[in-house]
């Protein structure tokens, strides 16, 4: 088991944090590392997400959410088609923070499988560099939007 963890510090309430994380149909407008994003997130739901890490290549999954408490946690399960394999297992955690009078925002994924030790050299730079890429496009909007600009 391998793992990746960011958070960022964001001048925005929980509240105007998720809805710009729980609006996937305008990800492709700010999101420079989920390029895609659709489905209901509910317990057990499907959804289909495309993601690109800096430099690379497209990939689409179709993970299953296991967890969902609006305006405090996604978090969803992807694997590949042969069990044991790949799976990860990505969250975004919200948490108030009086001490900035905004949000923190954790931005993470836990690996299994019998790939992750090949994988991990490029999980842990390109893919790391993507969660980070959206942490802070993730501040940028949210905090534009709470500020009253526009998008």
């Amino acid at each position: 088991m391998r793992q990746i963890d960011t958070y960022i510090e964001i001048n925005a309430s929980p509240a105007a944090i998720w809805a710009v994380l729980a609006d996937f149909d305008a990800y492709p407008q700010w999101n420079p590392f989920i390029i895609q994003a659709s489905g209901t997130p509910g317990h057990n739901e499907p959804l289909e997400i495309s993601v690109r890490p800096p430099g690379g290549k497209a990939m689409a999954f179709r993970p299953r959410v296991i967890n969902l408490e609006p305006q405090r946690e996604l978090r969803w399960r992807g694997s590949l088609r042969v069990p044991g394999l790949f799976t990860g297992e990505h969250w975004f955690f919200l948490e108030p923070s009086a001490s900035i009078g905004g949000t923190r925002f954790y931005h993470g994924e836990k690996f299994t499988g019998l790939l992750v030790p090949l994988l991990w050299r490029s999980l842990n730079t390109t893919t790391r560099a993507g969660f980070e890429a959206m942490n802070r496009a993730l501040k940028a909007r949210a905090e534009d939007r709470q500020a009253g600009a526009p998008g």
